[in-house]
């Protein structure tokens, strides 16, 4: 993709369509002034006919305007002036450029940059629009067949700005915005592939499939009998009543020297049918989101490899199915985790934490400076905070606000939720050191507590995604969450000047 950027007027840009926007009550944004002047009022008599809508989000084409050089106008409602922002301008661009999706354009003009977003670095808007134009144009049909809707493709996208001065930021954060935009793309098309696909193995294999495209990305595949060997015994309790095998998939990226490592571990439950607790059948369809959490974090390794950050940075994957059979684990069963802790498990389908807690032992020879487990964790955790925000559960303050603070830069918004000693307590367990469930009450609180037992001594932060991973219903699919939050989490590492 060419990004490139332009001090012209806006009448004066050659393009095959100039996105402007106006305000309410034909307050004419910057852009959409210059056009009014030399077009012969065009934008007010739009206003005043009715024909043009400026509520927020609201577009329009025109084909009519003259002495401008762009081939086509796309007007957008950009609300209130007082009240743009931040929000307000992601927004704008999302419906903007869903409504040039389906056109044939070979280039476009992107003039709302011109508008002022308070408190919004133009980095951010580079950064927040391109992400807005992949969002808008991803599609899942891999697995369909006949003619295949195919998007025009964009040779050249311009960018009005008011200074030269803003070139350098903007042009960087529209190359970040693809390369986050390539980790969720990664994400979404994990997670929306049928678990007869998206297998453990399937995972493994696309893996190493990146190793060979980036450089500083390496991989590492451990199978069942080095899982024994290690003593992962929680983790090969999941994965006990299915025939497909289990992996651990390890994926490091080396982009600095001599510096710590950051650690995400995503939880790979390719499919999870409850096991001998078995789940309802409704909706259990869409329990091939349950690898979510390891579909983000190979999102996001990707996505910093892309950007070729100077940071280190370690993805490990537990891999693995969740089905009952004559071997499947059982309620009530015992076993010794890599910890050398003992687990009762009195609930099958509380199996997510059951391959995590192992692999943020693994994780631990790494002794990274943080580490960050991902997963769609808990049903309680959507009950909590909808599908608006991913929880955050941690046991440092400082890791959990530099997470929170990327959510908010990043508009993958996020929420702490707390830890503590009364929740832990609902683990106990009569004949283990600890069961894996602990109630009704406060359930992703305590699946958190579960994890920190097996991450002290260590800044770890646990994401339950469950409500922001996928969405249901017509609209059903992957989101890609939380890639553009971990993006930036990692990005803010870095020495990079944005």
């Amino acid at each position: 993709m060419n990004y490139v950027t332009s001090l012209k007027s806006a009448s004066e840009v050659k393009t095959d369509c100039l996105i402007i926007g106006v305000f309410n009550k034909n307050n004419l944004g910057i852009a959409a002034k210059n056009i009014n002047d030399v077009s012969e009022n065009i934008i007010t008599k739009l206003y005043k006919s009715g024909d043009i809508n400026t509520a927020i989000g609201s577009t329009k084409i025109i084909h009519s305007a003259k002495n401008i050089k762009a081939d086509r106008l796309l007007i957008v409602g950009l609300g209130d002036k007082d009240s743009f922002g931040r929000d307000e301008f992601r927004r704008v661009n999302q419906a903007a450029m869903n409504a040039i999706k389906n056109i044939k354009l070979s280039n476009f003009a992107n003039y709302l940059f011109l508008d002022e977003a308070p408190n919004t670095k133009d980095y951010y808007k580079g950064r927040h629009f391109i992400e807005s134009y992949f969002s808008s144009i991803y599609q899942f049909d891999q697995l369909k067949t006949g003619i295949k809707k195919i998007n025009p493709i964009i040779k050249k996208i311009i960018i009005g700005i008011s200074s030269k001065n803003n070139s350098e930021k903007v042009k960087l954060g529209c190359t970040h915005g693809q390369a986050i935009s390539l980790g969720s793309k990664i994400a979404k098309d994990l997670g929306n592939l049928p678990a007869n696909v998206c297998t453990p193995s399937y995972l493994a294999k696309e893996s190493k499939k990146f190793a060979k495209i980036y450089k500083k990305l390496s991989v590492k595949i451990l199978n069942e009998s080095m899982l024994k060997k290690l003593k992962m015994n929680s983790f090969l309790s999941v994965t006990a009543g299915s025939k497909e095998p289990a992996k651990l998939i390890e994926m490091h990226y080396k982009g600095a020297k001599n510096q710590k490592s950051h650690v995400l571990v995503g939880k790979g439950i390719t499919f999870d049918t409850g096991g001998i607790s078995i789940k309802p059948s409704a909706a259990m369809d869409e329990m091939k989101y349950d690898m979510c959490g390891a579909a983000t974090v190979i999102g996001t390794i990707i996505a910093i490899a892309e950007m070729n950050l100077p940071v280190n940075l370690s993805v490990i994957v537990p891999a693995c199915e969740n089905r009952p059979s004559s071997t499947a684990t059982l309620p009530g069963d015992i076993v010794k985790s890599m910890s050398g802790q003992t687990i009762e498990i009195l609930n099958t389908d509380a199996e997510g934490r059951l391959v995590l807690c192992d692999a943020l032992t693994y994780a631990r020879r790494f002794k990274p400076k943080y580490i960050v487990d991902v997963a769609t964790l808990t049903g309680a955790c959507v009950i909590a905070l909808g599908h608006h925000r991913t929880a955050i559960m941690s046991n440092s303050d400082e890791l959990s606000d530099e997470l929170m603070n990327a959510g908010d830069k990043s508009n993958d918004l996020c929420w702490k939720m707390p830890m503590g000693r009364e929740y832990e307590m609902q683990l106990n367990s009569n004949f283990a050191d600890m069961a894996n469930i602990g109630g009704r009450y406060g359930g992703s609180i305590t699946a958190a507590c579960f994890l920190g037992k097996f991450t002290r001594n260590m800044k770890w932060a646990h994401l339950d995604i469950a409500g922001t991973a996928w969405t249901s219903g017509a609209k059903k699919g992957s989101t890609g969450r939380p890639v553009p939050l971990l993006s930036q989490f990692i990005l803010n590492q870095s020495s990079i000047d944005i």
